[in-house]
């Protein structure tokens, strides 16, 4: 049997941490070194491998029924290599060192068992149909895959250049950045985007480190439906990302 689809054999490359294209991770496992991934997001396998449910503590199934904000995990364990996906999202390999990595748990898609994560409180006063006031908080040494849709944009923060992004479309930043939400409209409705603009929402940057953006302002379409009218668009109501992203329009 000859066809072209026979290029996309699997990769053999020696990390444990690798992409077998931009859309796929390929992790090795040798029968020490857990991983934890997203729930449903294995998509083949090789060799003795075990998936199991990952345990939430209390603590964390409070911080989540409060806040909407936490990780529904699975535990890979064994020998041999997982190919994790989800949604045809690319994924980003990242490496968590001492400054830690703050995150919307909606971009994560595996992460090392040794890392620590917990639900933190962002400056702000409001919800938005993106990034809210409550991210994921990684720690510790170990690497995370993230996702994001499209290609992303890396903007880096120094002491004297800080960045503003919209807060829809950020995914990730340095745990140790100072950040600032601000909703830039002259308006009495704070739901209301700016002037006729479109623009709304935004999260402000300083310290040193980095902030990483996808080119979506919305949230990835977890059993998302087509959506109709201005709720929709703007990501308010039933039909739009703080009612569970039930509607949002995805390209």
């Amino acid at each position: 049997m000859q066809s072209p689809i026979f290029a996309y054999n699997d990769n053999q490359a020696q990390e444990r941490w690798s992409l077998q294209n931009s859309q796929l991770l390929r992790v090795v496992l040798e029968g020490h070194d857990d991983i934890l991934a997203r729930k449903g997001s294995m998509v083949a396998y090789q060799g003795m491998v075990e998936f199991d449910a990952e345990y939430h503590s209390d603590n964390q199934r409070r911080a989540r029924a409060h806040t909407g904000e936490g990780l529904d995990l699975m535990r890979c364990h064994g020998q041999g290599t997982v190919y994790l996906a989800n949604l045809s999202q690319h994924v980003h390999i990242m490496d968590v060192e001492q400054d830690g990595l703050t995150v919307d748990s909606s971009y994560v898609l595996a992460m090392d068992s040794s890392l620590h994560h917990e639900v933190i409180a962002v400056d702000s006063l409001y919800g938005i149909s993106g990034s809210g006031k409550y991210q994921l908080n990684i720690t510790g040494r170990g690497r995370v895959a993230l996702m994001t849709s499209g290609a992303p944009l890396l903007m880096r923060v120094t002491p004297d250049r800080y960045v503003n992004c919209d807060a829809d479309a950020i995914v990730a930043w340095s745990t140790g950045l100072r950040v600032q939400m601000q909703a830039q409209t002259h308006s009495s409705g704070v739901w209301r985007r700016r002037g006729s603009t479109g623009e709304g929402w935004e999260l402000s940057f300083m310290g040193s480190g980095f902030a990483l953006v996808q080119p979506s302002e919305l949230l990835p379409p977890q059993n998302a439906v087509i959506g109709q009218g201005l709720a929709a668009q703007f990501g308010m109501g039933q039909h739009g990302a703080r009612g569970g992203n039930q509607g949002n329009v995805w390209n």
